[in-house]
């Protein structure tokens, strides 16, 4: 949000311009740095995260840079004893990529074209696995065709009846089970009086 207010009260429209820019960079930075891990914050990113928002947004073309590219401009940027970067130094290490990646143009131009690869992205989940159904299984997991003691784990309608279905819960009532007129003595009782 910052950004968006520095965009309207600047005056040069090329200022407002990057201001923008850096707002969409540093969105598709805290996507990918909090992916996979719930404990982060989005302000830092592993190296894990590094080589997979460089995989996922193109910037790995395996000609000009490579995994082991990224690998090493994010063990020379990050500092001796951590293991994350901050967004700065993010920066930095897009500006030593592209020189690699864009060898022709000038560095400015290198760095704008390596913005464009990662603004507005995300990072991709693939690889998912799908569940099969397959006959066996729906044969196996149909509670209407269960019977015994497992039958009385599933209601009418194939919902578990959780802790009522396991246990043998003791019916304290005063009536044996099965009895068909149970509840009614006191009705009865009163009747007669």
């Amino acid at each position: 949000k910052p950004a968006k207010r520095l965009s309207t009260d600047s005056t040069n429209s090329h200022e407002g311009a990057t201001a923008g820019e850096i707002s969409a960079l540093e969105e598709a930075f805290r996507k990918f740095a909090v992916h996979g891990d719930t404990r982060a914050t989005g302000k830092e990113m592993h190296g894990k995260n590094w080589s997979k928002l460089c995989k996922d947004c193109h910037v790995i073309d395996g000609k000009n840079v490579t995994t082991t590219d990224v690998d090493i401009v994010f063990s020379k940027i990050k500092g001796k004893s951590v293991r994350t970067i901050t967004f700065d130094q993010f920066k930095e290490a897009l500006q030593e990529l592209s020189k690699k990646r864009f060898k022709g143009k000038s560095e400015e131009e290198a760095l704008q074209e390596m913005y464009k690869l990662i603004e507005g992205k995300g990072p991709v989940i693939s690889g998912v696995t799908k569940t099969v159904s397959s006959p066996t299984v729906s044969r196996l997991t149909d509670t209407s065709k269960f019977t015994g003691s497992h039958k009385e784990r599933f209601d009418a309608s194939g919902k578990g009846k959780g802790r009522a279905g396991r246990e043998d819960l003791v019916d304290n009532s005063g009536y044996v089970s099965g009895y068909k007129h149970a509840g009614t003595y006191d009705h009865k009782v009163q009747g007669n009086k």
